[in-house]
């Protein structure tokens, strides 16, 4: 096939269990914006989230970033398209999950801003801003991700809990598939990885057939289906494996990096 853009989730994909990037993943991503192709970071991280990425990669290119709801320019750490959630839809959405998991709490994601319930337990580092409010005011304004957790409940019962009363009204995914916690992850009706990434190659003339995709978590699988090479890194979910054209070494063995070089060997 004939490559023009090359698409890659961070975590747990070019990201190593240490949180870094390693320079080899660095220089085969230089190397393929060098050789003319576009390369586009996809990941369900908000743009806060970007820096260390910019910082690493050499502040380069466009990232899509909360799962497609945003666009994100890494020269300029400045958002350039935005696909929101109207908050009358987000209300619903909460009070129905809600409805059928009690004990859920929720968080948001939306105009550089993030809040949670006040029994919101964070999976990961909050901002020094972070609104704690309940959800009624939390959810006073469109938000690009709504976050539903689950201190005890697995991911796959809260997927399973939450799937039928969301049906259509939201893009329902997760990035984990904890055993001992559950985070869900909604964005707009429509918005996935795929939705924004198409958007972006369209802009270039790039094809579906002309991209290659990485990745290793069901927040993944919209991408990976979409573009005309899918690649799962080995440490990727059974469902990511299970639809990848090819499977290359983990994330800690730079497999990334290896599919990258052969291309343009």
């Amino acid at each position: 096939m004939t490559v023009r853009l090359i698409a890659t989730d961070l975590d747990g994909t070019i990201v190593r269990s240490d949180g870094e990037i390693s320079a080899r993943t660095v220089a085969a991503l230089t190397a393929a914006e060098d050789a003319g192709l576009l390369v586009v970071f996809v990941t369900g991280r908000p743009p806060r989230w970007m820096k260390p990425v910019s910082d690493a990669t050499g502040h380069r290119g466009l990232a899509v970033c909360a799962n497609g709801a945003i666009v994100y320019d890494l020269h300029t750490e400045q958002i350039v398209q935005e696909h929101p959630m109207d908050a009358e839809v987000a209300r619903k959405l909460a009070e129905a999950i809600r409805e059928v998991v009690p004990d859920v709490a929720f968080a948001i994601e939306g105009g550089g801003r993030f809040g949670h319930e006040p029994h919101y337990r964070a999976k990961y580092e909050v901002p020094a801003d972070v609104v704690i409010a309940d959800l009624h005011e939390l959810l006073d304004r469109p938000v690009t991700k709504l976050l539903a957790r689950h201190t005890t409940m697995p991911t796959t019962e809260l997927l399973a809990a939450a799937k039928d009363v969301v049906g259509d009204l939201a893009s329902l995914t997760t990035a984990t598939f904890s055993e001992t916690d559950g985070l869900l992850e909604l964005s707009a009706t429509g918005v996935t990885k795929a939705f924004s990434l198409e958007r972006l190659a369209a802009e270039h003339g790039i094809t579906a057939g002309e991209v290659v995709a990485f990745g290793d978590m069901p927040n993944d699988l919209p991408m990976l289906a979409w573009a005309g090479h899918a690649v799962a890194v080995a440490n990727a979910h059974p469902d990511v494996i299970a639809i990848a054209d090819e499977v290359t070494a983990s994330n800690d063995d730079d497999g990334v990096a290896l599919v990258i070089e052969r291309l343009l060997a």
